[in-house]
C-alpha cells in the first residue's frame, strides 16, 4: 500500500510537458521510434494524463517544421548541447497554443514549470519569454501566408518526400500530404469464428459505441471515434481486433482454401496471420516468420488471445536455408519491409526517421526477399506482395521488374480497386481513401510450366 501511495504521489508532480519534450528529443535528435519512446514516458504519467501526453507528442511530430519555424523567429540563436531538450519544450509549448484547446496562459505556465522537471530552472526566463512573445505575436499579427513558406514548412513534410510524392502523383500529391496530417480513425476486424461483422456491429450499438461505416469488401468496421479496447464487447475473448481497413484486405486477397499450406513473411505483430486463420480455420498449416525475435512476442500474444495456432519462427525471409524444411507453400503473404510512407498519419515520426537514401536500400531488400520467397511457392500457388508504402519504387515498379525477370510469374487482377489510384501493376491505396491507410497489393500466380 505504501509503495502504491508513493507512486501515486510521485505522479502528481510529473510534468507532462517535460515528458513530451524528452520523448520528442529522443525521436528527432536520437533517431528512436515514437512507438518505443512514448510508452516509456507514459509509464511515468498518471492514467488520466497518458492521452494528453500522446496528443502533444504526436502533434509536435506532425507539425515539426512549422513549429520550428515559429520558434526560430523568436530566438537569437538555436539551443544546442545540454540545452537541446528545451528546444523541444518550446515546440511543445507552441503546439499547445496553436492547436490545442488549452488556454494560452495555462499552456505557457505548465510549459515553463517543466523547466524545473527538466532540472534547469535557469531556462525558465527564456521559455517564458519565447512563449509569451509567441502569444502576443499570434494575437497582433496576421499569420504567415502559407504559399510564401518553403514547401517543407507549408506541408510539414521533408523536402525529399514531397518531391517523390509530386513525381509519383502529380494530381493528388497535396491530397496525400494533407491526409498524412489527419488523426487516423479506428478500424476493427471481426473474428468471423465468433460473429459476422453485422452481428458485431449490433453488439457495438447495444454497447453505445457508434459505427461510421463497414467496408463492403473486407467487412472491416470503422468506428465514429476511437474507443478504449476494454470497452469493446468480447475483446479479451478474441471477438475483435484493432486493424486498419486497408490491412484487412490482405486475408481476402490471399483467399486461402481448405488444406492450404500457408506462409506469412515479415509477420509481426501478427494481425494478418491471425486474420487468415480466422477466415480459413481449415488450412493445413500456418507458418509465421519475422527476422526480429522480439517482435514475435506480439504475434504469440495475439494468437493466444484469439485462440489460434501457428508455427512462429524467428527467421530471415531473405535466407530460407536457415529455417525452411523443404515443403513448398500453397499461399504466401509477403508483407515486405518498406518505407512506411502509407501510414504516416499513424506514425508521424516516419517523416523524420526515414531518409531518401533508405529507399534504394529497401528496394534491394524487397527484391531479395521476393526472389527467395518465390522459390518457396508451389507451381500453381499464389503470392500476395504487400507494403504500407505509397512509393512506386517499392510497389508497382518492384512488381513490374519481377514479372519481367520471372517468366513463371503472372499478375492476377484484383477486384475492388475502382476508387483507388490506378497503377499499371497492382493496387495502390492512397492515405485517406475510404478513410484507410496507404497500402499496396500485388497478387502473383506461379505458373505451372
Amino acid at each position: 500500500m505504501t509503495t502504491k501511495t508513493t507512486q501515486i504521489d510521485k505522479q502528481k508532480f510529473i510534468n507532462i510537458r517535460a515528458l513530451a519534450a524528452k520523448c520528442c528529443y529522443s525521436v528527432i535528435d536520437q533517431g528512436r521510434s515514437l512507438s518505443d519512446e512514448l510508452p516509456k514516458q507514459q509509464d511515468k504519467a498518471a492514467l488520466k494524463d497518458k492521452g494528453l501526453l500522446q496528443e502533444i507528442c504526436y502533434g509536435v511530430l506532425r507539425y515539426l517544421p512549422e513549429l520550428e519555424h515559429d520558434v526560430r523567429a523568436l530566438m537569437q540563436k538555436p539551443l544546442t548541447g545540454k540545452q537541446r531538450v528545451f528546444h523541444f519544450l518550446l515546440l511543445v509549448g507552441v503546439y499547445q497554443i496553436k492547436y490545442m484547446r488549452i488556454p494560452d496562459h495555462a499552456a505557457v505556465s505548465e510549459t515553463v514549470a517543466a523547466t524545473g522537471a527538466l532540472k534547469n530552472r535557469q531556462m525558465k526566463a527564456l521559455v517564458n519569454g519565447v512563449l509569451r512573445n509567441f502569444v502576443r505575436a499570434s494575437e497582433n499579427t496576421t499569420p504567415h501566408k502559407q504559399e510564401t513558406l518553403p514547401a517543407s514548412i507549408q506541408y510539414n513534410h521533408p523536402g525529399w518526400f514531397i518531391k517523390k510524392t509530386q513525381k509519383a502523383y502529380p494530381i493528388k500529391w497535396q491530397q496525400i500530404l494533407e491526409a498524412n496530417q489527419q488523426k487516423p480513425p479506428m478500424w476493427l476486424r471481426v473474428n468471423q469464428q465468433h460473429h459476422t461483422s453485422t452481428e458485431y456491429q449490433n453488439l457495438l450499438t447495444t454497447a453505445g459505441i457508434d459505427v461510421n461505416t463497414m467496408d463492403p469488401l473486407s467487412h472491416a468496421i470503422e468506428l465514429t471515434r476511437p474507443t478504449d479496447v476494454t470497452k469493446l464487447p468480447g475483446f479479451e475473448q478474441g471477438w475483435i481486433s484493432v486493424q486498419d481497413g486497408a490491412a484487412q484486405e490482405a486475408a481476402r486477397l490471399l483467399n486461402c482454401q481448405h488444406g492450404d499450406i500457408v506462409l506469412d513473411c515479415c509477420a509481426a505483430p501478427g494481425g494478418k496471420t491471425c486474420h487468415i486463420l480466422e477466415q480459413t480455420s481449415d488450412i493445413a498449416s500456418m507458418t509465421a516468420i519475422d527476422v526480429e525475435a522480439g517482435r514475435l512476442v506480439r504475434v504469440e500474444e495475439n494468437l493466444a488471445r484469439l485462440g489460434l495456432k501457428a508455427k512462429v519462427i524467428a527467421a530471415d525471409a531473405a535466407n530460407s536455408k536457415t529455417w525452411w524444411d523443404g515443403q513448398q507453400f500453397d499461399r504466401i503473404l509477403l508483407d515486405a519491409p518498406c518505407s512506411g510512407t502509407g501510414v504516416i498519419r499513424r506514425h508521424p515520426d516516419i517523416k523524420w526517421l526515414r531518409k531518401a537514401s533508405d529507399i534504394d536500400v529497401l528496394v534491394t531488400l524487397q527484391q531479395q526477399i521476393l526472389k527467395e520467397t518465390w522459390s518457396l511457392l508451389k507451381p500453381g500457388g499464389t503470392l500476395l506482395y504487400a507494403t504500407c508504402s505509397i512509393l512506386p519504387q517499392e510497389n508497382s515498379e518492384q512488381i513490374h521488374n519481377f514479372i519481367k525477370n520471372n517468366t513463371d510469374a503472372e499478375l492476377v487482377n484484383i477486384d475492388g480497386n475502382d476508387t483507388s489510384e490506378k497503377n499499371i501493376v497492382g493496387w495502390q491505396l492512397l492515405p485517406g481513401e475510404n478513410n484507410m491507410d496507404g497500402f499496396y497489393y500485388a497478387k502473383l500466380l506461379k505458373k505451372i510450366l
